[in-house]
């Protein structure tokens, strides 16, 4: 028995549309959504970005540049399912060995990026949706994307009104103040795999964290959300939040044998500021470890797409960067802004650099996600917010997580081991030396 789709009925009219006015043999897009082990949910579809240069065949390179372009837009729990393909009828069969490479070669890409890698027991199904441009009908079937040797599986692709209208949100702020090592034999186009390995320890930490959701300690296998389900008039979708504090754990466990490494280095990468996460999980009996499991893997990715920002703009730009003589540069990471999604209950996201404009992230969303939106829609106040709730520093060179709720003041800062509970300080600090972007980074030169 194949998976099931289930589908925002704004899809079907939105995949109708480009097809009637695309005026090209074959469209190509993504299918953005969630999957879980029932069920798969499907709530955006878009169009391939167009070229500049129009063409009837397939460019498999752009099809991938857009869906990794589009990866770092969404927040935890959503992902990039898979494929679809408009085409003629008796292109069909060329279409189906199309939509094979594209769905391997685009979860490829986009894995690549990650800090953190899929279980063995979560779902590897890639959906691979062929559309008649003439009669509209839909071939819906899935590749396992774990195995290159895979055939196609079919899958049932079902439309419903209001499908995440209610899919409850999941909210934190996490604070990271990590420092990294440059050794001295790396270039400057190398410092971006120096921050993907400075950052794996970091990794660890944030997934062994243990959450407390809405003030409360719940089992990672109870239901999400048993007593929390309220009952909604008719017609009507309620949208459970929670907010979610990280605790670090009390000892950090680690499958590598801890050793001692003497290297010389020409500097150091300071990743630091507070950055907002938030994930959603579907109504389908979700399980309170598969909503943290979201959020966590928001923090990661969150913090790993800023660093491949920055470097991709210092690599285009590397004049706006260099300072001579300078022993010191700090750099803003570009900050975070949510945007609603029509026609559900989530938002997504974009990133703004220091130098940009509204009008930036505007043209960037209608670009990647075939999206209108206002400049007001535009939610860009969550981590100028919660950048200036930071707890006061300990010396513990350990306690590097703080967690503030987005509606409050009150911060709670991870204890060390030898934490004293008369020790506990929270408060709110406005430090000067804080930017107000919600991450920095900084390089650090050491002098000869």
């Amino acid at each position: 028995m194949g998976r099931t789709y289930f589908v925002e009925d704004s899809v079907e009219q939105y995949l109708q549309n480009i097809l009637d006015t695309s005026g090209k043999a074959c469209v190509t897009g993504l299918l953005i959504g969630q999957c879980s082990p029932q069920r798969d949910f499907v709530l955006l579809a878009v169009r391939t970005s167009p070229k500049e240069t129009q063409s009837d065949e397939v460019d498999e390179e752009w099809v991938v540049e857009h869906a990794t372009q589009v990866s770092r837009m969404l927040p935890g729990g959503l992902a990039v399912l898979g494929v679809f393909l408009g085409a003629a009828p008796e292109l069909s069969v060329q279409a189906q060995n199309i939509l094979r490479r594209l769905v391997f070669a685009v979860e490829k890409s986009i894995t690549k990026a990650r800090l953190w890698k899929l279980a063995n027991d979560e779902v590897h199904d890639r959906v691979a949706l062929n559309i008649s441009s003439e009669t509209k009908k839909v071939l819906c079937r899935t590749f396992d994307v774990k195995d290159p040797k895979s055939s196609a599986k079919p899958a049932d692709w079902k439309y419903q009104t209001g499908l995440s209208a209610s899919w409850p949100v999941l909210e934190c702020n996490v604070e990271v103040d990590l420092q990294i090592p440059v050794p001295a034999d790396s270039a400057n186009r190398e410092l971006d795999k120096c921050i993907e390995n400075g950052l794996k320890e970091w990794v660890r930490l944030i997934q062994q964290c243990s959450c407390i959701l809405n003030g409360k300690v719940m089992g990672l296998d109870k239901d999400l959300l048993d007593g929390t389900k309220k009952k909604a008039p008719p017609q009507q979708f309620v949208q459970q939040p929670f907010v979610v504090q990280f605790l670090r754990p009390s000892k950090f466990k680690t499958d590598d044998r801890s050793t001692a490494l003497v290297q010389k280095s020409s500097g150091t990468v300071v990743l630091k500021g507070v950055v907002h996460c938030k994930a959603y999980i579907h109504t389908n009996k979700p399980k309170v470890k598969d909503a943290v499991q979201a959020l966590k893997r928001d923090v990661l990715n969150t913090v790993a797409i800023r660093s491949q920002m920055l470097f991709e703009d210092f690599l285009l730009n590397p004049e706006g960067y260099t300072e001579k003589g300078a022993r010191t540069e700090e750099y803003p990471l570009p900050k975070r802004v949510f945007v609603p999604l029509a026609g559900t209950g989530v938002m997504i996201c974009d990133y703004m650099f220091k130098d940009e404009a509204p009008k930036d992230i505007q043209f960037r969303i209608k670009e990647l996600l075939d999206l209108d939106v206002k400049e007001d829609q535009l939610d860009m106040l969550l981590e100028i917010d919660s950048a200036i709730k930071l707890a006061p520093k300990t010396s513990h060179p350990q306690s590097n997580i703080v967690v503030a709720e987005p509606e409050t003041s009150q911060l709670l800062e991870m204890f060390p081991d030898d934490y004293n509970p008369m020790q506990l300080k929270v408060g709110v600090v406005i430090a000067a030396g804080v930017a107000l972007f919600a991450v920095v980074f900084s390089l650090l030169f050491f002098s000869d």
